[in-house]
């Protein structure tokens, strides 16, 4: 019982502050125009700063783990691979195609799954190296999925690879997690003053991005290309923890670090996902579709997994 607890407490509070997100949309309290501008905040200010700060703040040479980095980039191109290959052999859609890949791989790693770890141990814990290890390939492979299966496509696009690897440098968390990298290698020291600042600026990070997140989300999409649909939500949100976390458990890692794996093979697929097949020519149904059903039922399934992992004494 205790373990159940556990694992509700550290879900159960996400998704009711993205249901006041939700409510706060219904009862026009919040509008669309707000809702961008907040995410866009969220994006460029608030999660940079949290993991600048939550990495600043710690030891990078006790911190850094390379075998870990490793294993998420492994693992991810693992899954992207052979969720390509098994998708070509179902569906002939090529934008049906391009789309069911990249919501069945794409974790919402950088804003639910930072909630998620900071819910628990009050920090971001091991999400920078796991972001390291995995966002800058989420990109890159999208580029390629969604170029290859696009609607008018001709084939790989060297231009949207080259725009994606430029998106990726000025990436505002990826820069936040190098920045922080660097303060924490060269121990540099701040005044009191700015750690304060920084410190007002990190904590807005995870509220609002939730409000963001549940304001933003639309279930009746969701009733749309239900078949591709379920698969892909089965894929994003069991399939993946239950293949790999067992690998990961054989390999030593826990706490923090498995919590970290955890979201980046279950958490539900990101928004940004909708966003990028939209702006390469697809016409974004199954994505949102895919978008909304993880991030209703990710409540569930996030529960049961560390629920498990807690019971087994893994975290």
């Amino acid at each position: 019982m205790e373990q159940f607890v556990f694992s509700l407490n550290a879900t159960v509070p996400i998704f009711l502050v993205m249901v006041i997100g939700y409510v706060l949309r219904r009862l026009h309290v919040v509008d669309e125009p707000f809702i961008k501008t907040l995410n866009s905040f969220n994006y460029k200010i608030t999660l940079p700063v949290l993991l600048f700060k939550d990495i600043a703040e710690s030891d990078f040479y006790s911190v850094w783990d390379t075998k870990y980095v490793a294993f998420c980039f492994l693992v991810t191109l693992t899954c992207i691979t052979l969720i390509w290959l098994a998708a070509a052999l179902l569906y002939r859609n090529k934008d049906l195609l391009g789309e069911f890949v990249q919501a069945s791989y794409r974790s919402s790693a950088a804003v639910l799954g930072i909630a998620f770890i900071q819910n628990i141990y009050g920090t971001s814990g091991m999400a920078p190296l796991m972001i390291i290890g995995t966002v800058p390939l989420y990109n890159v492979a999208a580029v390629l999925i969604l170029s290859f299966t696009g609607p008018a496509s001709h084939g790989f696009s060297l231009k949207s690879l080259k725009k994606s690897l430029m998106d990726i440098a000025r990436n505002p968390i990826i820069l936040g997690i190098l920045l922080g990298m660097i303060v924490s290698a060269c121990q540099i020291p701040f005044p009191v003053i700015v750690t304060k600042t920084i410190s007002n600026i990190s904590v807005l990070a995870t509220p609002l991005a939730l409000i963001g997140l549940g304001a933003g989300f639309e279930g009746s999409k969701a009733l749309k290309q239900l078949k591709p649909t379920a698969a892909a939500t089965l894929l994003k949100l069991v399939v993946q923890p239950v293949i790999f976390l067992p690998l990961a458990i054989w390999l030593g890692f826990r706490e923090e670090m498995l919590v970290a794996l955890l979201v980046m093979l279950g958490s539900p697929t990101t928004v940004s996902c909708y966003i990028m097949a939209k702006n390469m020519g697809h016409e974004g149904v199954l994505t949102s579709s895919v978008v909304v059903a993880t991030t209703f039922l990710s409540s569930v399934t996030l529960t049961v997994f560390l629920f498990v992992l807690r019971t087994l004494g893994y975290i």
